[in-house]
């Protein structure tokens, strides 16, 4: 079927979503500030997520900037017009700190704990804020041009939108301190080497190469993935004992579904398996 817009949103928004089988993909739309964030891009980046979790049609979830960056994070040329990122305040404002703590919530913490796979399709530049929006993703996919930046030291900020926490989890704390510390400018092939890429693609290959993986796993068993999901995000905090226990009655009910009855089938036809969409 043809791409469908989702949400109610336009392509002239500050984030904009489209459904296309079975792949929701979701693109930040401020190339001119790239993709900084803004409020509507905050709140309409929650309601697609929202929208896509809830939908049937969506098996996965593909993240990306319009133009070429993913998203540079907080947008310091608001911050600059009105006098830095505490509105020239010379107290941390209760009401702001609550707002910020949604704001995460409502991104990173929903792309993090999303039940349906997320790709992260990075075609240039992913740093501070938007590098937390990239980390939370299953998956990340980027191009040559691809570079990564910590970039609150930068700026005199000591970071949000969940980089510290997600850097030491898939960096390890060395690293994580190097990062966030020094700010280096992390290119392709080293962010691959260090974890914080799956894959990179060359550029004439990239929206290729993102919609056969959205593909896959579009097609994949919906039911299993999250099982999955499941079972990854509990892991690293109980035993190996607990995790076990915890495991067994998940992949018994998925042992009832249609797509491993199906699968089981295929296997022994020698043919590939079928799966349905939830």
């Amino acid at each position: 079927m043809s791409a469908q817009l989702i949400g109610g949103t336009s392509t002239e928004d500050d984030v904009y979503g489209q459904v296309d089988d079975g792949i929701g993909t979701i693109t930040l739309n401020r190339p001119d500030r790239r993709n900084a964030l803004s409020d509507a891009m905050v709140a309409g980046l929650e309601s697609l997520l929202d929208a896509m979790q809830e939908s049937p049609e969506v098996g996965v979830i593909v993240i990306t900037g319009a133009g070429k960056a993913f998203c540079s994070g907080g947008d310091v040329q608001d911050f600059d017009a009105k006098g830095g990122e505490g509105g020239g305040s010379t107290e941390v404002d209760a009401a702001a700190v609550e707002a910020q703590r949604q704001a995460q919530r409502a991104t990173v913490a929903k792309i993090y704990r999303s039940r349906k796979p997320v790709i992260a399709a990075i075609p240039g530049a992913a740093a501070g804020a938007g590098l937390g929006l990239a980390l939370a993703a299953d998956f990340r996919i980027g191009s040559e041009r691809a570079v990564f930046a910590t970039a609150f030291g930068a700026v005199g900020l000591s970071g949000d939108f969940g980089v510290a926490w997600l850097l030491n989890d898939i960096v390890g704390p060395v690293k994580a301190r190097e990062l966030m510390l020094l700010n280096p400018r992390v290119r392709a092939e080293e962010a691959r080497s260090l974890g914080l890429l799956n894959e990179v693609v060359p550029e004439d290959e990239f929206d290729a190469r993102v919609r056969a993986l959205a593909e896959q796993l579009a097609n994949g068993p919906a039911l299993a993935y999250e099982y999955m999901l499941d079972n990854l995000d509990r892991a690293p905090r109980v035993s190996l004992e607990e995790s076990m226990d915890a495991e067994v009655p998940l992949h018994k009910a998925t042992g009832l579904t249609e797509d491993h009855i199906g699968a089981v089938r295929a296997f022994v036809e020698k043919r590939t398996p079928t799966f349905g969409r939830r």
